[in-house]
């Protein structure tokens, strides 16, 4: 397949060790910001929005309307993508870094001093989507350019292993926002609903503080500008991108959908099933995303490694076959409603479902597309990939589950299918480890 690429023109790395340690950790602690701002509205979806801005609803339906909402975020991204992608492109990646961050944790907080439906009625959750879709915004544009911070400087050899500590980020961010949101539902349930829901997003702005600061001290990228001083900024990105080079596009949209698909069914819906349905304490599913995220630390940098040694296509072949074995018994070892085997279920899937994909992805996305085009390529294959299977897949398990009276079979086909898409996504991708970046 051919890729989206240009006449090589040359890279230089990036200033020796320390400056790379200097570039992944700015790009792992601002990502971190970022997917924390995102990550709590998920657990407050499944925790606090169905009862304080859906609550004319009964349970199921209040469940769902909560995860539409949440899924509007996901729509959101590739709007995001395409804004920050066509700039990031044109003026350059850290601006856009910048920019991003402060989007982000302006829309986080705001929904942190949200009146309640109780309050203002219909206007709280209509407020509600609207900040869900500027938290989208910002995390749609902000993904690419932590990405390519890290990937345009890396050494070619180990782009695998240091374009997937970006996504470091990730567990980082889901550990702060499920630690928070753990510590706060120790409290009696009068009081969370009350007020101390609120606090996991008030804090956000602090944090944006602290990412912005550390992403402001960062260079440019040798790729971006060497793409300027060649004069071969594209005029429309986002427009070539989609017209002259659909197929790498479309093989990154493809490459998306199980991983996301696996991240929102073993996370999201997964703690609205373990407390719902299975009418569990809410301390047994964040205990075992919690260990996911831990885990996640470690084994997403191990996937990175593994990638520049045995191939992008490798690993995202082992994670659909291992996707399409276990969409079934991850719903069985749920209803055994045993503590410790729901924890070692959740990390299994969340490790071999989401991460290996997650991981790898960071520098597989980038590396189908030239430096004109790549925020822009990289990003809106992410985000348009994130928005069709991640922004649909909770409210789509939660209405095949009450259209199915109960039963998680649906849920298991809709996973099988969404692992065949990335599956055939694979099979046409070049192998893109150890090749240079043009």
């Amino acid at each position: 397949m051919a890729t989206a690429t240009q006449a090589a023109i040359p890279i230089a790395p990036a200033g020796g060790s320390a400056q790379m340690r200097r570039v992944v950790m700015s790009s792992v602690v601002g990502t971190a910001v970022e997917w924390y701002d995102f990550l709590i509205y998920g657990t407050a979806s499944a925790l606090v929005f169905n009862k304080l801005f859906f609550p004319s609803f009964d349970p199921a339906v209040g469940t769902i309307a909560a995860f539409a909402s949440y899924g509007v975020g996901f729509l959101a991204r590739p709007l995001g993508a395409a804004i920050f992608g066509h700039f990031g492109d044109k003026v350059g990646r850290k601006k856009m870094l910048a920019a991003t961050i402060i989007i982000m944790g302006i829309g986080t907080f705001l929904i942190g001093c949200l009146p309640t439906y109780a309050q203002i009625g219909i206007w709280a959750p209509i407020l509600l989507v609207l900040l869900r879709l500027v938290q989208g915004i910002g995390l749609g544009g902000e993904w690419g350019g932590a990405v390519l911070m890290v990937v345009e400087n890396a050494p070619t050899k180990h782009r695998g292993f240091f374009g997937s500590l970006v996504q470091v980020g990730n567990p980082i961010g889901n550990i702060a926002a499920i630690g928070i949101f753990a510590a706060m539902s120790q409290l009696p349930e009068s009081e969370f609903l009350g007020w101390a829901w609120r606090i996991p997003f008030l804090i956000s702005i602090l944090l944006v503080g602290v990412g912005l600061f550390i992403r402001m001290r960062l260079e440019e990228t040798p790729a971006f500008r060497n793409v300027e001083a060649s004069k071969d900024v594209a005029r429309l990105p986002v427009v070539e991108v989609i017209t002259q080079h659909p197929r790498a596009f479309l093989t990154a949209v493809g490459l998306k959908i199980s991983e996301i698909a696996w991240a929102s069914i073993g996370s999201v819906f997964a703690i609205s099933y373990v407390t719902g349905t299975l009418g569990l304490p809410r301390s047994v599913i964040l205990n075992g995303l919690l260990a996911a995220s831990f885990v996640a630390l470690f084994s997403i940098p191990l996937f990175g490694w593994m990638s520049d040694r045995v191939g992008r296509k490798t690993m995202f072949y082992a994670s659909c076959l291992f996707c399409i074995a276990f969409a079934f018994p991850f719903f069985w070892l749920l209803d055994t409603k045993d503590t410790t085997i729901i924890t070692l279920t959740i990390v299994v899937a969340i490790s071999f479902g989401q991460m290996v994909g997650f991981g790898i992805g960071a520098p597989f996305y980038s590396e189908l597309f030239a430096a004109r085009l790549r925020y822009s390529g990289a990003s809106l294959g992410f985000q348009i990939g994130a928005a069709i299977s991640g922004g649909l897949t909770p409210f789509a398990a939660a209405s095949l589950m009450a259209w199915s009276g109960g039963a998680t079979w649906p849920i298991s086909i809709y996973l099988i299918v969404a692992a065949l898409i990335t599956l055939a996504a694979t099979a046409v991708a070049p192998e893109t480890a150890g090749t240079e970046l043009r």
